[in-house]
């Protein structure tokens, strides 16, 4: 892997409540200038987002359901196509946790269905949200099937807003139990780059954290010593 690779595998992230319109744009031109794969915002700041990034590689993400997942599917597909239309491209929705934690795997399917079928026709991508912090091992396993059965692009380990984030036996655990075409997501907990390259081998795709530039320039040193 070079620093290209590892920047292009990061979603650059800001989902704070109280952000400032300054941070937003901050945030873009740290992603330009290190290739980052998206910018990870609000659906309020989709729109500043993508006039921002105009002309460069870097797409816009952005959250549905957020954080909790607890309100209706029909209603999550709208704030993705709404979001989709000011300028997103990859969408990362929360599921329904509680219907998941109540065995009611139908409502989770038809909770995901719902947003990857808006997203698809629009041409976004889903990433689907199972906060593996509130799940048992068998619940993540469940989740992992649905995430394939829906058809969604990849399955992603937290909201960053649970007790914790990422974990290496997580991420083996979703990479063993989705589908071949289903790729994941570590976010939560990530600032350093041992502990990013850690999840890169334990088999994610993309990685959601808010310390992508300390990650970057941290393997700049380290490799600028070699």
């Amino acid at each position: 892997m070079n620093a290209s690779q590892l920047g292009a595998a990061i979603d650059h992230t800001l989902l704070q409540p109280a952000y400032l319109d300054h941070q937003i744009s901050q945030l873009c031109e740290e992603a330009r200038h290190f290739g980052f794969a998206t910018v990870c915002v609000f659906p309020s700041a989709v729109a500043r987002a993508n006039s921002l990034l105009d002309g460069s590689t870097v797409k816009v993400c952005t959250v549905v359901g957020f954080p909790f997942g607890a309100t209706f599917g029909m209603v999550k597909a709208h704030e993705a196509r709404e979001a989709i239309a000011r300028g997103a491209s990859e969408i990362d929705m929360v599921i329904d946790i509680a219907a998941l934690k109540n065995n009611r795997p139908d409502d989770v399917l038809i909770d995901i269905k719902e947003v990857v079928e808006v997203a698809y026709s629009l041409g976004a991508s889903t990433k689907v949200i199972i906060e593996t912090a509130l799940l048992t091992d068998d619940e993540k396993k469940v989740a992992c099937e649905l995430i394939t059965r829906a058809e969604a692009d990849y399955v992603k380990t937290s909201t960053g807003f649970a007790s914790h984030g990422a974990t290496a036996a997580d991420v083996r655990l979703l990479r063993a139990h989705s589908g071949p075409s289903v790729r994941v997501k570590a976010s939560g907990g990530i600032r350093t780059l041992d502990a990013a390259l850690e999840m890169i081998e334990a088999g994610a795709d993309r990685l959601g954290m808010s310390a992508g530039v300390a990650v970057m320039n941290e393997w700049n040193a380290r490799h600028s010593q070699a």
